[in-house]
């Protein structure tokens, strides 16, 4: 980061610090939202046997190692994913909060983009986990954090000057629908050549949300990298029996993580790998 204010050594702790306790809240975002549930009320509570948990015991990371991975009330298991998603929040906060992003514009305050860059983590973290378990991006999710990208685009644009916010402004609403349709167009194409869908709906939308935060150029980072891992790792997968011959498997994740490298590094690494730029 090139703002004095943030040349810290403290800046990666507090990030770490921050980013897990969000990554605490995401856990609950990611497993009440599927059920319908109210992500604020009540408050966090032991899933099986119902009791609220104390604060210490909501302690990220450290709170399921003191509780030995269970319930100190019914003794029932604990997931070790909730202390793993902490860390990897934590991690994500860390590593934004050290690189420069380059997709809104090359002169965006810094502060500015590292909050920018916090959020789009914390959005698309709980729509990895919802769709690791159910196969499903909720539209929600995924319509507000299309808007929220288009306004920080804005925002992170006109701060820069009228120019560079209506040209960035611009190419980020041309890659939200160009992400929009060309997922769903390759959609219906499988169906008619296969006789189901490729992909899911949930995925066109997602494909649009990472439009909006990242541009053409990035948008086409995204979708190289997100189909080079789901190739590998589906074509890994089946080859060990862990995924059956037709059996789905979401493609979300792979978007998710494609958009959040490419926001911390930038596209043109990953598109001149493919020989697509200079």
């Amino acid at each position: 980061m090139n703002d004095p204010a943030l040349n810290t050594p403290l800046l990666p702790l507090v990030a770490a610090v921050l980013g897990a306790c969000f990554g605490s809240f995401l856990n609950v975002v990611a497993w009440r939202l599927p059920r319908q549930e109210s992500i604020v009320l009540p408050p966090s509570h032991c899933p099986h046997c119902g009791t609220r948990l104390r604060w210490w015991q909501n302690i990220p990371l450290l709170g399921w190692l003191l509780l030995r991975g269970h319930c100190g009330y019914c003794a029932a298991p604990i997931s070790l994913r909730y202390p793993l998603v902490e860390l990897l929040s934590a991690g994500l906060w860390v590593a934004i909060s050290q690189s420069q992003p380059v997709v809104m514009g090359p002169q965006a305050p810094a502060l500015a983009l590292m909050l920018a860059g916090w959020l789009l983590v914390s959005w698309l973290i709980p729509l990895v986990l919802i769709d690791l378990d159910h196969l499903w991006l909720p539209e929600p999710l995924c319509r507000f954090g299309l808007l929220l990208g288009l306004l920080t685009t804005a925002g992170l644009g006109w701060s820069q000057g009228g120019a560079v916010g209506a040209r960035l402004l611009s190419h980020h609403l041309l890659a939200a629908g160009l992400g929009l349709v060309g997922f769903e167009l390759v959609s219906r194409g499988a169906q008619r050549l296969l006789g189901k869908p490729a992909l899911g709906l949930g995925d066109a939308k997602l494909a649009a949300l990472l439009g909006a935060w990242l541009g053409l150029a990035g948008l086409g980072a995204t979708v190289l990298l997100a189909v080079f891992g789901g190739a590998l790792v589906g074509g890994l997968a089946r080859i060990s029996g862990k995924l059956g011959p037709k059996e789905p498997f979401p493609f979300g994740p792979f978007l998710a993580a494609g958009g959040i490298v490419v926001w911390i590094g930038g596209p043109q690494f990953w598109l001149g790998l493919w020989g697509m730029v200079g």
